[in-house]
């Protein structure tokens, strides 16, 4: 049997008086640890962790795999409990991350179903895993029951700034009853949208999609430089193309059907453009929503094994979680090492010094 998934050494030093032998020795506490009592070492929660949401390897399946590979019993149900605990130590964490992007004044939203488990026997309904991100810096998961305008509450009560979006009506229901919130389009989602009406209008669909493409040729050409030369050379090249562009879709819009997919995609275009042209006149703000959904993907392949959330408040834990190894991604972190050396320190730390534990 593989005792390092158990075992770890501890040493507690034993004390004894040298002026009067005649009292006991004293013993060393032994040091926090994240599993008060418990034999969950860093090392063990740490594996669980990772194999579970970055290897999207589910729990019943972890459980047979020490069952009949290493002879461990390890039920499910520990390990659950064990994740669910480790998520309420890393959540201020968390919330330090949730607070840093409060103030960046740039924020990236988008939102990803999930299916939960709602009562025993009472089937499964669809939550929503809630991203927001701030280029080149943080990402955020936010676990929700809906996708209501409501939810953005959370992250977005105190916040002041642009928010890149798609054409859901839940950020511009929320953003008309906010002050100091400005929405900013995605040309992704547009062009999306016109790849779709290729078979439909192949020679205008083309024409529109190339000259998106030239769009996003700009944009590859100013990766990596600063605010002040993106938002020269944009309204220097990409206004005349934005300028082109919109003049097509006016005059194209009466030629279509609204049901058709030509149709729907001009209508979806004109009804955002002064979105969609606020990148031209930003230089810090990105040309779509991209970045944010490379970070949902991870959580997408897990879902197709895990299927579902086994309960409500899962969600959140499942949120937290997924953001540490977000963070840790991005900035090229070893998210074993990472949360090894967190779950380590944590136990030791007080609610204050948790800043220090950002990736």
């Amino acid at each position: 049997v593989p005792t390092r998934y158990f075992r770890r050494r501890i040493i507690r030093r034993k004390f004894k008086s040298k002026v009067n032998r005649d009292l006991p020795p004293v013993i060393a506490p032994l040091p926090p640890r994240i599993i008060e009592g418990g034999y969950a070492s860093p090392g063990l929660l740490t594996d669980i962790i990772l194999k579970k949401y970055a290897d999207h390897l589910p729990l019943h399946r972890q459980e047979q795999i020490l069952r009949t590979r290493h002879g461990i019993e390890l039920s499910r149900k520990t390990m659950c409990d064990w994740v669910g605990v480790v998520a309420d130590w890393l959540k201020p964490i968390y919330n330090h991350i949730r607070d840093d992007l409060r103030g960046g004044g740039y924020l990236q939203v988008d939102e990803t179903p999930v299916l939960y488990c709602r009562e025993e026997g009472s089937g499964s309904r669809q939550g929503y895993l809630w991203v927001f991100n701030r280029p080149r810096k943080e990402v955020l998961f936010e676990w929700h029951t809906s996708r209501a305008a409501s939810c953005l509450d959370g992250m977005l009560k105190s916040f002041h700034g642009t928010v890149q979006c798609d054409g859901y009506t839940a950020y511009s229901s929320y953003a008309r009853g906010q002050d100091g919130i400005q929405l900013a389009g995605c040309w992704a989602h547009v062009r999306r949208k016109f790849y779709e009406a290729r078979e439909e209008c192949r020679v205008q669909a083309g024409w529109l999609l190339n000259q998106i493409g030239l769009l996003y040729c700009i944009e590859r050409n100013l990766k990596g430089t600063g605010p002040r030369l993106r938002h020269a050379f944009r309204s220097s090249e990409s206004a005349m193309l934005l300028g082109r562009i919109e003049k097509m879709l006016k005059l194209k819009m009466s030629q279509h059907r609204p049901t058709s997919a030509m149709g729907s995609a001009i209508a979806y275009a004109l009804s955002l453009w002064p979105q969609l042209l606020r990148f031209r006149d930003d230089g810090r703000l990105e040309i779509d929503n991209n970045l944010v959904e490379n970070a949902i993907r991870p959580t997408a392949v897990g879902k197709k094994n895990w299927l579902f959330i086994g309960h409500p408040e899962a969600g959140e834990r499942s949120a937290i979680i997924y953001t540490l190894l977000e963070n840790c991604k991005r900035l090229s972190i070893n998210p074993r090492d990472y949360l090894h050396d967190v779950l380590t320190r944590l136990p030791a730390m007080t609610n204050w010094q948790t800043s220090a534990l950002t990736p």
